[in-house]
């Protein structure tokens, strides 16, 4: 039994069906002869005594809910199988992770899912992971999805034995809760407080951000609002719906490495530059004004007084301005850079390369700590949330099956209604698109703006470097 820290109880009353507070991942497999369901469900066996909190679920009692073990924990509930009419497409299991992905986690079982999806086109399978932010806690634990896959292909060996520890009484609760938060309601009230001012950043509909939470979070969440400065118009911000729809856009991680040589300049400045000029686009085709947007990007930087990870780093939250006007694609990475360089100058960021060297596949632990960052932006104005997780350049394996495609499946803060995930594995570099389905009703438009906006960077980079030649 172990009590919910101020920032996993924050977001917990930040949950609602409108904005479930998870994030997910999805991996396109090249199977090969013998990977299949049976597997996968013995290698997350194998996986589940490193990740202890993915076999608890919250139990409220006492001073405050705690974490206990779930005694009736169900593996199959948990790792699920679905099928595409077959030959399946993406723009299939793009609707099928939209479904998945709208839906709230049971807050009765441990906060999590795998499914695996069979089907696919030319013989291939995908595996979606959806997993609640307060599992990935910045400490001590990491995403699952990033211990199931490795560099080598593996089979999974003996199956640890595990017993649930037993279930605490209500004394229990109260006197542990107790002697471990002595001062906890007031901690609470601050928390939730500051949890929703950041999150919202907007005034947004008081129920929307509460959800089934209670009168109390919902006065919590009025008292934050109105202390909170009107933010300015954005058609990026407003109170969204309870569906979603995900879009993956994939460029050549060697064409943005080429950019990044041509400018002089980072590979995130690169990608923050494709995400600007793909915004640019689409604002312009609804004729709106605005020349820059606020984008929060969470940071990994060095451990020393962040938030905390089982990385070895930490993530903290900068305010980016990402310039949407009309002008020249090389220009737009050059503006980008003025505003990061200020943050690398501090000597506390942590370089990509050391990122893409940790174990397994980290992305999917990154974007996690980023949506955790984002929800506790504290003060902050933002238009859109964006993760950028560089991942391992070479191809990894789930269980026997090659993963040959991934990318991150974000989740929508209170008040916005687009969230950008980024990921850079293997040859790739793939954008993660997530919308409100009924504020954004052209995502294919958003989706073929950052795909042009990529191609007409790498063309500049290739004239410029031809003249310079």
């Amino acid at each position: 039994m172990e009590p919910l820290t101020r920032a996993e109880v924050a977001l917990l009353g930040l949950d609602s069906p409108r904005h479930p507070a998870q994030v997910g991942q999805v991996h396109l497999l090249d199977p090969g002869d013998d990977f299949d369901h049976l597997q996968l469900l013995d290698l997350v066996r194998d996986q589940l005594a490193f990740v202890p909190r993915f076999r608890q679920r919250i139990r409220p009692g006492g001073l405050s809910p705690v974490w206990v073990d779930d005694a009736r924990f169900d593996l199959d509930f948990h790792v699920r199988r679905s099928a595409l009419p077959g030959p399946g497409t993406m723009q299939q299991l793009n609707e099928l992770c939209d479904r998945i992905m709208s839906q709230q986690l049971d807050r009765n079982r441990p906060l999590w899912e795998l499914h695996l999806v069979e089907g696919l086109a030319e013989g291939r399978m995908a595996l979606v992971t959806k997993t609640h932010l307060a599992l990935v806690d910045g400490q001590d634990g990491l995403d699952l999805g990033q211990l199931l896959l490795e560099d080598e292909p593996h089979r999974p060996g003996p199956t640890p034995g595990w017993s649930p520890a037993p279930e605490p009484s209500p004394l229990d609760l109260l006197i542990g809760s107790a002697a471990a938060r002595l001062n906890r309601p007031a901690m609470v009230v601050e928390d939730l407080q500051r949890g929703v001012a950041s999150a919202l950043g907007t005034a947004v509909a008081i129920g929307e951000a509460t959800g089934a939470a209670g009168a109390v979070i919902g006065d919590l969440a009025s008292a934050a609002l109105t202390r909170a400065p009107q933010a300015r118009e954005s058609l990026l911000v407003g109170s969204a719906g309870r569906q979603r729809r995900h879009a993956l856009v994939q460029t050549g991680l060697a064409d943005l490495d080429r950019v990044r040589e041509v400018t002089g300049h980072t590979l995130h400045d690169v990608i923050l530059a494709v995400v600007a000029g793909g915004l640019a686009d689409w604002l312009h085709a609804h004729r709106s004004q605005t020349g820059t947007v606020q984008a929060l990007v969470p940071m990994a930087v060095v451990d020393d007084g962040a938030e905390p990870s089982a990385l070895g780093c930490g993530v903290t939250a900068q305010v980016s301005a990402l310039p949407v006007a009309q002008m020249e694609p090389l220009d737009r990475v050059a503006a980008i850079a003025t505003s990061t360089t200020a943050h690398r100058d501090t000597g506390r960021s942590v370089p990509a390369l050391s990122l893409t060297e940790l174990a397994g596949f980290a992305p999917a632990t990154l974007h996690a700590l980023g949506m955790r960052v984002g929800q506790d932006a504290v003060g902050r104005h933002y238009d859109l949330l964006l993760t950028h997780a560089p991942g391992p350049r070479r191809r990894h394996h789930l269980g026997t099956a090659s993963v040959v495609g991934t990318g991150p499946l974000v989740s929508l803060p209170p008040g916005h209604l687009l969230g950008v995930g980024v990921t850079t594995y293997d040859r790739t570099v793939t954008f993660g698109l997530t919308v409100d389905r009924d504020a954004i009703d052209d995502l294919d438009l958003l989706a073929s703006s950052v795909a042009d906006a990529a191609s007409a960077l790498v063309s500049a980079a290739t004239d410029h470097h031809k003249d310079v030649r």
